[in-house]
């Protein structure tokens, strides 16, 4: 009897398995304690990562979440506002992780595609008053997750950073998906990071880690980074055996980034023609995918599709999201797309 095929996992690129010669370089990894005297394999990843995104100094955060709360933390003044693109992870994804943990509120900015411009952040600006309060950071997420993966161009964001700095502004950058940026804007992390004062990036996306993160900052604000860590629980022990996990991916992973890119927008091309869902179409690995019926809803969408073997995210009342990661090949976004037609219709 023939064993029924494997499920087709899209729900996000955080689903990847670790392979076996990344599980080996995890269990060969040298390591140390983190908190008392220092992990010499995570100090290693925390140096690279700092080089590759243009960083003085890096830290190594368990999770994405938890170092973005620390680059705002480094950056917002408590009581003041933070600027960021309405959609973005921090508003929606960070259950309200500003307010709560910097003592600052956000200023959202409605955008037609997700992507902060100049302009835009200019007319956010309010003129000083003793009955508003100041804005003293700007947020800025690329690639835009809930945006369907969209990059922020470097020029475009070179324009953003130039307004930010005019009002006296701090800028985190939010890269969670920054490899994906960087390469489907074929430039360098460090290009698309330029004038930041922090710097997100996760190692268990694009890049196929099982777990991950580190922020960036200038090397006179470790200590104080440190600190904030350890507040929010996140000082790990013998945490090199996760960062040799992302020292190999980043040997091995980052230059196939593009594979995920071109799976993609593969996938919304064999899509494109359905009466049932309109796909975007892709920049760098994310698909949305908008229901036309109106009957139908993307929890039951959902659950339709993985009953025949794809599983995609519901992404609000009648969107679905699908992410292409290094675990799925082309024969599989395309098997995954004639699913998907043949079941939602």
């Amino acid at each position: 009897m023939t064993a029924p095929a494997a499920a087709i996992d899209l729900r996000s690129d955080t689903v990847t398995m670790p392979s076996a010669g990344m599980r080996r370089a995890m269990a060969e990894a040298q390591v140390g304690d983190d908190v008392l005297d220092g992990d010499p394999t995570t100090r290693r990843l925390e140096q690279r990562i700092a080089q590759l995104i243009g960083t003085e100094d890096a830290l190594f955060f368990p999770s994405g979440t938890q170092a973005n709360q620390t680059g705002i933390w480094l950056v917002a003044e408590h009581g003041t506002e933070v600027l960021l693109e309405a959609n973005t992870h921090l508003v929606h994804s960070e259950v309200g992780g500003i307010a709560a943990l910097s003592g600052a509120q956000i200023r959202p900015i409605t955008t037609p595609d997700g992507l902060l411009t100049p302009d835009l952040v200019r007319a956010a600006l309010r003129p000083s008053s003793p009955h508003v309060p100041r804005i003293t950071a700007l947020a800025v997420e690329n690639t835009h997750n809930s945006a369907g993966g969209r990059v922020l161009p470097a020029g475009t964001y070179d324009g953003v950073v130039a307004v930010a700095r005019e009002a006296g502004l701090s800028v985190h950058v939010d890269g969670a998906r920054l490899w994906n940026a960087a390469v489907a804007q074929e430039v360098s992390p460090a290009r698309l990071t330029r004038g930041a004062d922090t710097v997100m990036v996760s190692v268990s996306k694009g890049l196929g880690c099982p777990v991950g993160s580190c922020l960036g900052f200038r090397a006179a604000r470790r200590a104080r980074a440190w600190e904030i860590r350890k507040r929010l629980g996140g000082g790990m022990r013998q945490s090199g055996i996760l960062a040799a996990a992302a020292l190999y991916a980043l040997d091995h992973n980052f230059d196939r980034i593009n594979e995920d890119h071109v799976n993609a927008k593969r996938f919304a091309e064999l899509l494109c023609d359905s009466r049932m869902v309109r796909p975007s179409m892709p920049e760098t690995n994310i698909v949305m995918l908008d229901l036309l019926r109106d009957e139908d809803t993307a929890e039951a969408a959902a659950q339709r599709v993985a009953q025949a073997g794809v599983r995609v995210a519901p992404w609000g009342p009648r969107r679905l999201r699908a992410v292409t990661h290094l675990d799925v090949t082309r024969a599989d976004v395309e098997r995954a797309a004639q699913i998907i037609g043949a079941t939602l219709r």
